[in-house]
């Protein structure tokens, strides 16, 4: 049996006392969290639900969605976690599509109507038998659930964990990941950040999604560590859990730091109990990485991965070379490649497309062969991300392969343009994207937003890029906005920028 589950059941016989999840005031040690996830695996097996069966579930980073989540694991079903902004119609498209058997949803606060709209959801969705609201309290529906259970034997290839897709191409796909994937992607991150015992991870990307999941919580949960929990992401409220609490891993997107590094509080943060930082989703510029390890005292490393992979593939190992602006190479059990459009390997230095192949990759699409077929070939998963590799075999990212301009009959790569406009002083975040042009396909515009308190014109936006820039590749367009459109994880989102 390879349950993802056993981490926490391997954690809570070792050290029953320490603590497991803090938040706010609230303290579990591991004992108290295993002891809770029981009960939600009684609640399961008594409402019907079977192993394999689907069970979703809408949480913000309270300590109810660990709870939950190795709940339903223990009883065998499968977990399908849902971004917490999704609406009513986006909800019932996945409990339906994902054909889950019963729903968890938290109830919500200001600001985030979660209840409401995961109610209506579940309407819409009849084959849905099951609504449990999570209330802010831990003990409502779970009092009269027994803390004693013993975890449903799966086996190592069945399905763990659902991961839904951003849909950035179509309706969203479920990714079916493994326990074996999940399990051996944590481990394996585990002994890749070196952290120590009685390590503190600061948890402040979203646990829905597969980087909170794997390199957070279930990292963490192996590791016998404390998570302190960040329900909503706060700059100056991470600096301050970071001082008070005595975090010793930071894991985020590039956002994150970006917010971080320009919070004007984060000249007096105590951060010298960092120990490692750890940064993906998206590619971290080179600028932000720099002021940040400057600001506060921790080297960043960065890596690679997908929903598909569990999701780490790739990472700047902490005992070799760190190159800034790389994702560094694979990780233990992995193997990537580069290749172009007719999937044959490219040369050192040249563009092409990766492909990953190894115990990370997902069993495929939920419900959907074609697109497995798609993105599957002779066990290699086409990423979609164009990159080059070095001759010490280091990865650097160049963009998304649906991102990239053709302006003129040149390909220009948005990252690339995004790495010097962070250079620019009075600039905090970017984004380059392509817009229609009558007579040069398309054309570069940059999207940015300045540092408080700083100033800058279109003109010297567009010659300061002019300066570092092929004539092809510098932005003729600059929009200033007051903050850019993110998805809950503090990806950028592009698409919003070219409505």
């Amino acid at each position: 049996m390879l349950n993802l589950a056993s981490l926490l059941e391997d954690s809570a016989t070792r050290w029953p006392t320490r603590d497991a999840v803090v938040c706010g005031d609230t303290r579990l040690n591991y004992a108290d969290l295993d002891a809770a996830t029981n009960r939600v695996a009684n609640l399961l097996v008594t409402a019907g639900i079977q192993p394999g069966d689907r069970v979703a579930l809408s949480c913000t980073n309270i300590p109810q969605f660990p709870i939950i989540y190795y709940g339903i694991l223990k009883a065998g079903a499968v977990v399908v976690p849902m971004n917490v902004l999704l609406k009513a119609r986006e909800i019932a498209y996945h409990l339906t599509d994902s054909s889950a058997k019963a729903y968890f949803c938290f109830e919500g606060g200001p600001g985030l109507p979660l209840g409401e709209e995961g109610r209506a959801g579940f309407d819409r969705a009849p084959d849905c038998a099951h609504f449990f609201p999570i209330t802010s309290t831990l003990n409502g529906f779970l009092a009269d659930a027994s803390p004693v259970f013993e975890s449903v034997p799966v086996s190592a290839t069945d399905t763990a964990v659902i991961l839904y897709t951003s849909g950035t191409t179509g309706t969203p796909k479920g990714a079916e990941l493994t326990h074996a994937n999940m399990v051996l992607n944590a481990l394996t991150c585990h002994r890749l950040f070196g952290t120590v015992e009685n390590e503190v991870h600061l948890v402040a990307l979203p646990l829905f999604h597969s980087f909170g999941q794997t390199c957070s919580l279930n990292c963490a949960i192996r590791a016998g560590g404390t998570l302190t929990l960040l329900p909503r992401f706060d700059p100056a409220k991470a600096l301050e859990i970071i001082g008070r609490d005595r975090v010793t891993v930071f894991l985020g997107v590039p956002t994150m730091y970006s917010a971080m590094l320009h919070d004007p509080s984060a000249d007096t943060a105590d951060t010298a109990c960092l120990e490692f930082c750890g940064s993906g989703g998206a590619a971290m510029p080179v600028e932000i990485m720099k002021a940040f390890e400057e600001k506060f005292g921790c080297k960043v490393l960065e890596g690679y991965g997908l929903s598909e992979t569990s999701p780490v593939a790739s990472f700047n190992h902490p005992d070799k070379e760190r190159k800034a602006g790389s994702i560094g190479t694979p990780i233990e059990g992995v193997e990537m490649k580069v290749v172009d459009d007719d999937d044959n390997d490219v040369e050192q230095g040249e563009v092409g497309e990766i492909a990953i192949k190894g115990h990370n990759v997902m069993k495929g699409y939920w419900k959907r062969p074609e697109a497995t077929a798609e993105a599957m070939k002779d066990g290699w998963f086409a990423t979609g991300d164009i990159a080059t590799r070095d001759a010490d075999g280091y990865y650097f990212i160049v963009d998304r392969k649906k991102d990239m301009i053709i302006r003129g009959g040149y390909n220009v790569y948005p990252r690339e343009v995004e790495e010097v406009l962070y250079a620019h002083a009075a600039i905090a975040e970017a984004a380059v994207i392509g817009i229609e042009h009558p007579t040069h396909g398309e054309e570069v515009k940059a999207v940015v937003v300045l540092k408080i308190g700083a100033s800058a014109t279109e003109q010297e936006i567009i010659d300061h890029c002019r300066e570092h820039l092929a004539a092809y590749k510098y932005p003729r367009v600059v929009e200033f906005r007051e903050e850019l459109p993110k998805t809950a994880t503090g990806k950028i989102l592009k698409r919003e920028l070219r409505l």
